[in-house]
């Protein structure tokens, strides 16, 4: 079955595809505060709805980018429906092949929960500061280990223990890097349940209106597979977070001597 076409299915309920609330999506948003006008990307963006937000509260002029052809042609259509006129562009292309017109020239760089795109935490980190200006901000959302996952659970789920890392570790990897982290945005656990919930729904729904679709089958094995395996340890387990980094212009700063 295809990959992107397996998301699109089991997201389709979906307003933001990640475990967080539609209020906290508003709260970070409102915390941004940007000037009119700024430039920014979001790198898997999705159905776009984090960068329609901002061009709609302060005129953001916005890169979407994602490597799936559904949620691009989605986020098309929202932009469209919603009316604002704004300058939003939503391209499909790989994330890590993504450069701005001039480096450090973004006042907003976001990653909310692909960052496998730059290969973890760190690399993405690394990306997405590279393109902002001093001063800009660097929003990245990730995972993080609630408590020692079971060593069941990492074999069931093909996951390696250093995927993730800790809250505390995910925070202090943007610190280290000279990034002032001035906000956390952390999903709860009915955040988690409403995310993975609507999948389940999603894929059940589209199973009765598509009777012949013949990728059913491995339609609802994986989705059995992911079920089980959230209920049985991943909702005590894994968590996620928005972490709200800023740019320090003392890190660009060129040393003394």
């Amino acid at each position: 079955m295809d990959t992107w076409k397996f998301f699109d299915i089991t997201h389709r309920e979906h307003l933001v595809c990640n475990p967080t609330s539609e209020g906290k999506l508003a709260r970070l948003v409102e915390l941004l505060r940007l000037p009119a006008g700024v430039r920014g990307v979001d790198i898997a963006c999705g159905k776009g709805e984090l960068l329609i937000r901002l061009a709609e509260a302060y005129g953001l002029r916005g890169i979407g980018i994602d490597l799936s052809a559904y949620f691009i042609a989605e986020a098309r259509r929202r932009l469209q429906a919603r009316g604002t006129g704004a300058e939003v562009v939503f391209r499909q292309m790989d994330g890590a092949d993504f450069r701005p017109e001039e480096p450090l020239s973004l006042t907003l760089a976001s990653c909310l929960g692909a960052s496998w795109v730059f290969g973890g935490h760190a690399g993405t980190l690394d990306a997405l500061s590279g393109m902002v200006a001093p001063g800009g901000w660097v929003i990245v959302g990730e995972p993080f280990w609630r408590r020692e996952p079971a060593e069941e659970y990492l074999a069931a789920s093909a996951v390696e223990r250093d995927a993730f890392g800790t809250h505390l570790g995910n925070a202090e990897a943007g610190e280290s890097r000279g990034l002032e982290l001035v906000h956390t945005i952390v999903s709860s656990r009915d955040d988690w349940d409403v995310y993975e919930g609507l999948q389940w729904y999603a894929a059940a729904e589209y199973a009765r209106a598509h009777p012949d679709d013949p990728d059913l089958p491995e339609l609802a094995e994986r989705v059995a597979k992911d079920k089980a395996l959230y209920l049985r340890w991943g909702r005590d387990t894994l968590g996620w977070a928005i972490y709200v980094f800023r740019d320090r212009p003392s890190r660009r700063a060129p040393s003394a001597g």
